[in-house]
């Protein structure tokens, strides 16, 4: 049985509020859940107190038996101090895929070609 610390969706639409929860890896986002240990609210402002609630105790006793946390509940549990998260960085993601360099390759060929055909066109 895989077990993941994640977030479980609640709250009216367009409010978003978050549980911090211990699932099956293949139960529904928002359907059961092993055990409640915590809160996010998106809604407050950063350093509000509020924001996320945690229960230390019962994250680091899940941690300990091999629950895995999602990238967002992992940051929560890093800036508590209860999990080591490396920053990532993917400088590829910002790079032009393919197809693009091939429209702009065909693109910047036919402005080449156009511009030769007017400068061998003789003026009148």
């Amino acid at each position: 049985m895989a077990v993941k610390i994640r977030l479980s969706r609640g709250g009216a639409k367009k409010r978003p509020y978050y549980y911090i929860v211990v699932a099956e890896a293949t139960a529904p986002r928002d359907g059961r859940y092993i055990e409640q240990i915590g809160t996010h609210n998106p809604m407050l402002p950063k350093d509000h107190a509020d924001r996320v609630k945690l229960d230390l105790d019962r994250a680091k006793h899940w941690l300990s038996v091999g629950a895995q946390p999602t990238d967002r509940v992992a940051r929560f549990l890093d800036k508590a101090g209860l999990l080591k998260r490396e920053a990532r960085n993917n400088p590829e993601k910002a790079k032009p895929g393919k197809k693009r360099l091939e429209r702009e390759a065909a693109a910047a060929e036919a402005a080449a070609k156009a511009a030769e055909a007017a400068s061998a066109e003789p003026s009148a």
